[in-house]
């Protein structure tokens, strides 16, 4: 069992994809109020090495080992893995030891205001960074950023990341009905997709239970009249549930695990993580295929949002 390693998972974008984690659940730059994998415990923009570069370089040594080559590496996981300062050695060890391997960064880009986090993830082939605001009161209410992160602090280290790096960028825009869809708003994205120029432009929106009570998600109509106004060739839907169904590669034993765990009583998503000892993003992908198919429901209650069987 690996710690820092998880996968490799099923993605649409990125085919069978190993993750890596590198900082502990859940530090991160932003707290935002749709994030699956829960409240930010640390909101910081300290970078530090809160994952060891020896520790992750002794498994990514042992899985490959072990076991057939993922389609793509991803740095990804329960917080913002560019805060460890040392994600450029770790992606330089990566591309060294299996060059042929493509890697994602998948990032809220918040950093890169930074130059030494830019440099030292030029080595990636994609970057997959998100940006839901472009004003900083939408900023403020969807992604409650660290102290003293601005958005155009953001904003603007992602135009210089663009001028530097050779790569694709697929950029995501979670889309929050009522936070971040005024016309005002979206008028406001649309220049700075302009600005970025990103490969893609992809629209996701909420699937399961945020941070919040009562979020709600887009419907696939209000994304499609949101790529029309932003009206470039590259944009994109993501948004996802419905489509996840589609990827045969899902493990049946692990779906079958998560549903005789929670016929017998329901869990929240950390209960699910500690019974069955797999990364919280695993599970999210697999509670994602569940509820597209109607096999479970989500219930919020006052520890959390439980995950149960659909009896109906």
């Amino acid at each position: 069992m690996y710690k820092f390693l998880f996968g490799p998972v099923p993605s649409r974008r990125l085919g069978m994809s190993l993750g890596i984690d590198l900082v502990p659940k859940k530090v991160c730059s932003l707290d935002c109020v749709y994030c699956e994998v829960g409240k930010t415990t640390k909101l910081t923009l300290d970078r530090k090495e809160y994952v060891k570069f020896d520790k992750v370089k002794e498994e990514l040594i042992h899985y490959f080992a072990n076991n057939p080559d993922p389609e793509y590496i991803t740095f990804s996981g329960s917080g913002e893995p560019t805060l460890n300062v040392r994600i450029g050695e770790i992606l330089r060890f990566i591309k060294q030891y299996k060059p042929n391997i493509p890697v994602a960064v998948l990032t809220n880009g918040t950093l890169f205001y930074d130059k030494n986090v830019r440099k030292e993830i030029l080595q990636a082939d994609v970057v997959l960074p998100s940006l839901d605001a472009a004003t900083e009161e939408v900023f403020r209410k969807i992604n409650r950023p660290a102290k003293d992160l601005s958005i155009e602090k953001c904003i603007q280290g992602l135009v210089d990341f663009r001028e530097e790096f050779k790569g694709k960028i697929w950029l995501e825009i979670f889309i929050l009905p009522d936070f971040n869809d005024s016309k005002q708003e979206l008028l406001e994205l649309k220049k700075v997709i302009e600005r970025v120029n990103p490969d893609s432009v992809q629209l996701n929106t909420l699937d399961r239970p945020g941070t919040i009570p009562n979020l709600k998600g887009a419907t696939r109509n209000e994304l499609q009249r949101i790529s029309d106004f932003f009206g470039v060739e590259n944009v994109e839907i993501i948004s996802a549930s419905l489509e996840r169904r589609d990827i045969q590669s899902f493990r049946s034993d692990i779906e079958t695990a998560i549903v005789e765990t929670i016929s017998r009583r329901p869990c929240t998503l950390d209960d699910l993580t500690k019974i069955l000892g797999l990364h919280i993003n695993e599970i999210n992908k697999y509670l994602d295929v569940l509820e597209a198919e109607a096999k479970i429901v989500s219930i919020e209650q006052e520890r959390g949002v439980f995950y149960q069987l659909n009896e109906k």
